[in-house]
C-alpha cells in the first residue's frame, strides 16, 4: 500500500514508535537530541520528546512496528548477513559464507534488542571496582603490544580474563569504566587505545542488547583488534608528521598482519580475525585492505569501527590534540552509509550522549563539574560532581548533583551545562581524581 506523503503538527501525547519526528515546537539546540529529524526508535525518545516539547511535526504514515518482512524481504536480510570467511587469504577471489553473531536488526531499519540490560549498581559503587579492573587491563593490552614487539607469545587466556573481568563490570554498570576511557595519554596511545575500544564495544554490545557471551566476544575482539600495529616501525607509530604515501601503505598492512598473528593462534576466537583483519572496511567499498562493500563485512567489524574511529578522534597522540565527543560524534553521524553502518552510527550516537561520563563541563553560571553518569531520558542534565566554583576555585567539599532535579547554586540559579572543556581546563585533570581514589560524593579532600 502507498501513502502520500504529508506533514502534521501533533501532541506529544501522540507520539508512537516509528514516527519520522522532523521539527519541535522549540529549537533543535535547546533539546537533547542530536539528530535535526529522527525516526523513533523506542521509548526514550518519545518520554524525551514528552519532557522537552509539547507538539511536534512528523512526516508521513508509518508502518506497524509489529509489521512482518514478507519473504522477499527476509531473503534480501540474508543477503546482506553474507561476509567473507575470516581464513580466506588476502589474494583469493572466492567468497565463503560463515556462521557469526547476527546482528540484532528488524530489517526495518531498527535494531531489535535480543536482551534488555539495566545497571544492577549504582555508579557509585562500581567505581572503585572499575578503577582496579581498568588498571590491570592496562598492563595487559601494554604487555601484548610490547611483548608481541620483541617475540613473545600471545597470552589469549589472560586477555580473556581482563576482558571478563571488564565486561562484568560493564554488565553492574557501564558508566564508571566509560568515565575511565576518558583518561588520554599520548605516550601510551597504542595499547590504551586498544583497552578503550574493548570496554567502548562491549558497552555498545549491552546498549544492542547482544547476549552476554557475544559482549565478551565483542570486548575482546576490541582489545586485539590493532595487534598488527605491533609490527608496524614505531618510528611510522609515533611520528609526529603526516606520513609518506609509502609510511601509509606499511601502516594501513597492520590489518593483514593482525589477521596472521591471530590465525597463527591455536585456540583463536574467530570473530577475532575478522575484527582485525576488517576494521578499516567501508560500507562504499573504499576501505582497507580488501575494499569489501557493505554485505561482505563482518558485524562486529562493523561495530569496532565506529568505536575505534570514536576513541582516536577524541585520543591524544602524537601528531593531534584529542577533540570532544561531540565532534567525534558528528564525524560518526557525517559519515553514517558510506563509511559506517547508519543504524549502528545511530545506536552509538544515543549511547555517548552529548556528555559521556568523565567528560569535564563548564557550567553556564561558570563552576566547573565531572560528568559521573549519563540521564538516558535528557542527555543534558547528566550526574556531575562540582568540583570548582563560578570562581574557578576549588572546592572545599565536592558535590554530586542530577542535573534532571534542576538544582541550583548557592545563589539560587538553575544548574545547567554550557559546554564541554578539554581535560586539564582550570586544573581539572581526570587522571589526578583517579589516582587520588575518585570518590564519588561529598570528597573533601585527596583531589585536587
Amino acid at each position: 500500500m502507498r501513502y502520500e506523503t504529508m506533514e502534521l503538527e501533533i501532541d506529544v501525547s501522540e507520539l508512537r514508535i516509528g514516527m519520522h519526528v522532523i521539527k519541535l515546537d522549540r529549537p533543535w539546540e535547546e533539546t537533547d537530541f542530536l539528530l535535526q529529524g529522527f525516526i523513533i526508535q523506542r521509548q526514550d525518545d518519545i518520554d524525551a520528546l514528552q519532557s522537552q516539547c509539547r507538539k511536534v511535526t512528523i512526516e508521513g504514515k508509518v508502518k506497524n512496528p509489529e509489521y512482518e518482512p514478507q519473504p522477499s524481504e527476509l531473503l534480501k536480510r540474508k543477503e546482506r548477513t553474507k561476509f567473507i570467511q575470516h581464513s580466506q587469504r588476502p589474494d583469493s577471489k572466492k567468497k565463503v559464507t560463515a556462521k557469526r553473531p547476527l546482528p540484532p536488526s528488524s530489517g526495518e531499519g531498527r535494531i531489535t534488542k535480543r536482551v534488555t540490560y539495566i545497571n544492577k549498581l549504582d555508579v557509585n559503587y562500581e567505581i572503585r571496582n572499575a578503577t582496579g579492573h581498568y588498571g590491570e587491563a592496562k598492563k595487559v593490552a601494554d604487555g601484548i603490544m610490547s611483548g608481541l614487539r620483541v617475540g613473545r607469545a600471545l597470552d589469549l587466556n589472560r586477555a580473556r580474563e581482563v576482558v571478563n573481568d571488564c565486561v562484568d563490570s560493564i554488565l553492574r554498570n557501564d558508566d564508571a569504566l566509560l568515565l575511565l576511557t576518558k583518561l588520554k595519554h599520548k605516550d601510551e596511545y597504542t595499547a590504551e587505545h586498544c583497552l578503550n575500544v574493548s570496554i567502548l564495544s562491549a558497552a555498545f554490545g549491552k546498549r544492542l542488547g547482544l547476549l552476554e557471551e557475544e559482549i565478551r566476544t565483542l570486548g575482546l575482539c576490541g582489545l586485539l583488534h590493532d595487534i598488527g600495529k605491533a609490527k608496524v616501525p614505531k618510528e611510522i607509530l609515533q611520528k609526529p608528521g603526516a606520513l609518506t604515501p609509502e609510511e601509509h601503505a606499511i601502516m594501513q598492512n597492520h590489518a593483514n598482519w593482525g589477521r596472521d598473528m591471530l590465525m597463527a593462534l591455536p585456540k583463536v576466537v574467530h570473530a577475532t580475525i575478522d575484527v582485525a583483519y576488517n576494521h578499516h572496511e567501508r560500507l562504499d567499498g573504499k576501505g582497507y585492505p580488501r575494499g569489501l562493500e557493505d554485505y561482505q563485512i563482518p558485524y562486529f567489524a562493523k561495530i569496532v569501527a565506529i568505536v575505534d574511529t570514536y576513541d582516536a578522534i577524541t585520543s591524544n597522540r602524537v601528531y593531534d590534540r584529542g577533540r570532544s565527543s561531540m565532534e567525534a560524534l558528528e564525524i560518526i553521524h557525517r559519515f553514517r552509509g558510506t563509511q559506517f553502518d547508519p543504524d549502528l552510527a545511530r545506536e552509538f550516537v544515543q549511547m555517548i550522549g552529548i556528555y559521556p561520563p568523565g567528560s569535564i563541563v563548564e557550567m553556564k553560571t561558570g563552576e566547573v563539574a565531572i560528568v559521573i553518569a549519563s540521564n538516558p531520558k535528557n542527555r543534558r542534565r547528566p550526574r556531575i560532581m562540582m568540583v570548582r566554583d563560578a570562581n574557578k576555585e576549588r572546592l572545599p567539599k565536592f558535590r554530586l548533583m542530577d542535573l534532571s532535579l534542576k538544582p541550583r547554586n548557592d545563589d539560587g540559579q538553575v544548574l545547567e551545562i554550557g559546554k564541554e572543556v578539554p581535560d586539564g581546563t582550570y586544573g581539572v585533570v581526570l587522571q589526578r581524581f583517579i589516582d587520588s581514589g575518585l570518590t564519588l560524593g561529598h570528597q573533601t579532600g585527596g583531589a585536587p
